[in-house]
């Protein structure tokens, strides 16, 4: 039993020992002041945003210690604490508001361990108070910023200084609503260890910038919703670790470049509401990877037979609407096993669609109105139940339904139902209009050979077709 209680005792005492060394590690910690220099940085930095009534005089015993402020985040470097983060604007209910006379400061870029900027609809009056991102001092950040972000600032205007380009850490940019306009600038291309580029929503001009292809370590590229022209450059062949690009809603142009084709890794591509032009690259069946392909509303053309879609197999969605589109739907699209939404409206397509398209698993959209397909469509009726609107063939003129399927209530929106078959004499056939005994059949195929039912004659067209009978049964007789 001794050994016992001494064994529990030891270890009761190191447990004390212990616990004493954590609490008293997280008291220093706790305790731990700001740098002087920094917190006065770090005060100025804010009043320039939020305005001069803010003092910080709520914070104890700093802006990092038990009261820290809402939006910003420190971290402890040789027994001080430094800021590492500051977001400005009303992310959160207790968020660092900005006021409307709203201006940088030099001080914010005196805090010297700063990991994380950014400002959320904090820039709001483009008439009233328009701000512009300042330049030529990014450089006293360039040792430590890795994020940088704008979003929602419909008062940030101006241009997008080159010094952004001395970032040479940075891992995000962001510069998504905002009112900035110009040119892009190249030197972004220097920033060779960014992951994300979002410039999207403002009103960038010019052409889109070679170097840009030179990021590759680049995972998300979004360009869209701005006003860019000119051609997608070849350069991005070399994006090979991209997973999305979005370059939708400019006013891009030109033939999609063969490159495309080393994007391997691609699973977003949507380059809608452009220009481009010069059919689909083969190269696009290279892109094993994709999962969405959107090209809609381009004047692109040619035709689908061109590629080998099956090869595609992780393809959800693939809008190709609107592209200037000729040719066959072909049947290697109903390989996709794992695609949902197709899109192939308002093109010019011809043939008949394969009914192999509605076996498609995973479907739950398929738009065809709006080309020029023909002939009888073969999908079922159970189908057309499942999908109602969902499934587009309207608006092709001579595109039609099994009149079967007109006793079901599961028919497509829009389409007609194909005419009854009709067979006609042939000019050269001696065909007999009675019967063994002389009649006239009593089946009225002569009648509806001339293109009359035979629920639909009365009255007069009874003596009418009764005349025309005998006259030909006397030809008959006497030839």
């Amino acid at each position: 039993m001794k050994p016992f209680t001494a064994i529990f005792h030891t270890t009761l005492v190191l447990f004390i020992l212990c616990l004493g060394v954590y609490c008293d590690g997280e008291g220093d910690t706790e305790m731990a002041p700001m740098e002087k220099t920094e917190q006065e940085a770090l005060y100025s930095a804010i009043q320039g945003f939020v305005g001069t009534w803010w003092n910080g005089s709520d914070l104890y015993p700093d802006p990092c210690g038990w009261t820290p402020i809402q939006g910003v985040s420190c971290d402890l470097y040789d027994g001080f604490w430094y800021v590492t983060a500051l977001n400005i604007g009303p992310v959160q209910d207790n968020s660092l508001d900005c006021a409307h006379n709203v201006e940088f400061t030099l001080h914010l870029f005196e805090l010297k361990h700063l990991k994380t900027l950014s400002f959320f609809n904090c820039f709001i009056s483009p008439r009233k108070h328009p701000v512009t991102i300042p330049a030529n001092i990014w450089y006293k950040l360039a040792g430590s910023l890795e994020s940088l972000e704008f979003r929602s600032n419909p008062g940030l205007v101006g241009q997008v200084p080159t010094g952004f380009g001395d970032l040479r850490k940075l891992q995000s940019l962001v510069l998504l609503e905002n009112g900035l306009s110009g040119n892009l600038p190249t030197s972004i291309g220097n920033l060779v260890s960014l992951r994300r580029l979002v410039i999207a929503g403002n009103w960038f001009t010019g052409h889109i910038p070679d170097d840009f292809g030179g990021l590759g370590e680049l995972l998300i590229l979004d360009l869209s919703r701005n006003s860019l022209s000119g051609p997608l450059p070849t350069s991005f062949g070399g994006l090979s670790s991209l997973l999305k690009l979005d370059l939708s809603n400019n006013q891009l142009e030109g033939e999609l470049p063969s490159e495309l084709g080393n994007m391997k890794n691609l699973t977003l591509f949507d380059l809608r509401n452009n220009k481009f032009s010069g059919g689909l690259t083969q190269s696009l069946q290279e892109m094993a990877s994709l999962e969405e392909m959107a090209l809609s509303n381009n004047p692109i053309g040619g035709d689908l037979l061109s590629l080998e879609w099956q090869n595609l197999q992780n393809l959800v969605i693939l809008d190709l609407s609107n592209t200037g589109l000729t040719g066959e739907v072909p049947e290697s699209l109903a390989e996709l096993k794992g695609l949902r939404f197709l899109g192939l409206n308002d093109n010019n397509l011809t043939g008949n669609p394969s009914p192999k398209l509605a076996a498609l698993p995973s479907v739950t959209a398929l738009y065809l109105n709006g080309n020029n397909l023909t002939g009888k469509l073969k999908f079922s009726g159970w189908f057309y139940g499942k999908m109602e609107r969902r499934f587009g063939a309207w608006n092709n003129p001579n595109l039609c339904y099994p009149v079967e399927l007109m006793s079901s209530s599961h028919v497509p929106f829009g389409v007609k139902p194909c005419d009854q078959e009709v067979t006609y004499l042939e000019p050269d056939t001696r065909t007999k209009l009675g019967n063994e005994n002389g009649n006239v059949d009593q089946n009225f195929h002569f009648m509806a050979s001339l293109g009359f039912s035979s629920h639909s004659i009365d009255g007069l067209w009874w003596v009418f077709l009764a005349e025309i009978s005998t006259m030909i049964l006397l030809l008959n007789f006497f030839s």
